[in-house]
């Protein structure tokens, strides 16, 4: 099934909303117009959500969050070689969703995996202790946003990416937190 059209939108983000007009079953996101990309579109309606976690700082404020969000596009671009993140979102611990190769865009989050399925990931190192609960719930929004809004197959299967890739991410807190989520398959 082809991937729905983009929505007009007036931050040209593709996602038909900015963090001031969420549709209602949307939680509010931060449009990736901070952090231009250019990629490939997605073709097929992805069927998978590939958990990740992206390590380093947690952010708690929209101001930190934009600037991890920054440095992360700087390191897959500069040190990957990436055309831009590899996660089509990301989530803060202050409850916002950042875009960044957004619905319509392959991402380079899991090799093997990517034409498939959408990478989100949470800001931060999730070892010792699980993201807040603001930021699970904004997960947790995003893919219900992800279904109502037809960029999600209402059959996806959730994985967390060590379960597809040779990796430790998400870490292991993090990993059982999810697995207890519908639709998550190890």
């Amino acid at each position: 099934m082809p991937v729905p059209s983009a929505h007009a939108s007036p931050s040209n983000s593709g996602t038909g909303w900015t963090d001031a007009n969420p549709p209602s079953s949307c939680t509010p996101m931060v449009a990736s117009l901070h952090w231009p990309s250019l990629c490939p579109s997605m073709a097929l309606l992805p069927t998978y959500i590939i958990l990740h976690h992206t390590s380093g700082n947690r952010c708690n404020s929209k101001d930190a969050c934009l600037q991890r969000v920054k440095h992360i596009q700087k390191y897959h671009m500069g040190k990957k070689g990436w055309p831009d993140i590899g996660y089509n979102f990301l989530i803060g611990e202050d409850g916002r969703v950042y875009e960044g190769r957004g619905w319509h865009t392959i991402g380079t989050h899991t090799k093997g995996w990517n034409e498939k399925s959408l990478g989100f990931s949470f800001l931060g190192t999730f070892f010792y202790r699980a993201p807040n609960a603001t930021a699970l719930n904004a997960a947790e929004s995003l893919i219900q946003c992800a279904i109502s809004e037809g960029y999600l197959s209402r059959r996806y299967t959730l994985k967390g990416h060590r379960r597809v890739s040779k990796t430790d991410c998400p870490w292991n807190v993090l990993y059982k937190t999810i697995s207890k989520w519908p639709k998550f398959k190890s």
